[in-house]
């Protein structure tokens, strides 16, 4: 099979498209042969060697994919769901950009009725990352508030979606008016954080409360920021560290405010949680995939064996939702 692989650390032009054996499906995995994968900041990290795949994950880039299912490893419980022929997307640890991908089964949900491929292999890392930290980790709730920092990123654009349709008011920030202005569209309160305060404009918009969460992306001195902006019994998750992974904390509003901070990452977490993630997803949210409520945001797509071109569009930071290679 054709796949891309990262030669050494560095920029895009490391990710070389070469000859690989196609992979063998364990038991309880399914071998699918792909069709699109989605591109996530993660990718970026591994190829810069910040971000090295979990032990036993495969060492080509990629998080996510869609395609069909052309065999099943074993007779495992897992693999039950699936029959050759059965078109999925899946979370996967690694893989991604490759013809084909084994990938354990519970990780592997049906394609949204109504979605293509390139629209589905879109949807699993930044849908697994937003329930299980909003959700599940943060406990959003109708009527509640919520700032979203990167809101025109994959992570951005979904999390304004599944917040807007769960009830709650939605803040988000972007880096551009053009950006602010996306955000709105989606159901958001836009705001450009190079031209406002953005704990200032939660503040006035909130009669001086604050928001319920704060979803952050960025992390470094974003951090006392972020507590700054958070109301009573406030939950600051943390998954990501653009900025920095160091920062100072003055605790005192931190308990004043009895506030909760929390942090997470997807990879390296076992089948059987990101299977229970998926099983809460295909229950509350794909209902609202195929009934069009909401829906992952492309971008721009890429053939494959142009995987270099794809990342050096992502780090640009003009990219409003996804990139996708198409297979």
């Amino acid at each position: 099979m054709i796949a891309i692989e990262i030669v050494k650390p560095g920029g895009p032009e490391v990710l070389v498209a070469t000859e690989r054996e196609v992979p063998k499906p364990g038991p309880g995995e399914v071998l699918v042969k792909v069709e699109a994968a989605g591109v996530n900041r993660p990718d970026i990290l591994q190829r810069l060697g910040n971000y090295p795949p979990p032990p036993g994950a495969s060492d080509i880039p990629g998080l996510e994919i869609a395609g069909t299912v052309v065999a099943i490893g074993g007779s495992t419980h897992e693999a039950v769901r699936w029959r050759e022929g059965d078109r999925l997307c899946a979370l996967v640890a690694g893989g991604g950009y490759a013809e084909y991908c084994a990938v354990p089964a519970v990780q592997c949900l049906p394609i949204p009725k109504g979605l293509d491929a390139t629209s589905a292999a879109a949807i699993p890392e930044t849908f697994f990352t937003v329930w299980t930290n909003v959700f599940q980790r943060g406990g959003l709730k109708q009527g509640e508030t919520i700032l979203v920092h990167g809101g025109t990123s994959g992570i951005g654009t979904t999390a304004i979606q599944l917040a807007r349709e769960h009830g709650a008011k939605v803040f988000a920030t972007a880096g551009s008016d053009a950006k602010a202005a996306a955000c709105d569209r989606l159901g958001a309160r836009g705001i450009n954080y190079r031209t406002s305060d953005f704990v200032q404009v939660v503040r006035d918009e909130t009669s001086g409360r604050g928001v319920d969460v704060v979803l952050d992306i960025v992390g470094g001195d974003y951090l006392q920021r972020n507590i700054d902006a958070l109301a009573l019994n406030g939950r600051l998750l943390q998954i990501g560290l653009l900025g920095s992974a160091r920062a100072q904390i003055n605790l005192g509003p931190m308990m004043h405010k009895r506030l909760t901070l929390t942090g997470s990452t997807l990879r390296a977490r076992s089948p059987a949680e990101k299977g229970a993630i998926g099983a809460e997803l295909e229950s509350h949210v794909w209902p609202l995939l195929e009934a069009k409520r909401v829906a992952p945001v492309i971008h721009a797509t890429f053939p494959l064996a142009r995987a270099s071109d794809a990342h050096r569009l992502l780090e640009s930071g003009d990219v409003i939702g996804k990139v996708v290679l198409v297979v």
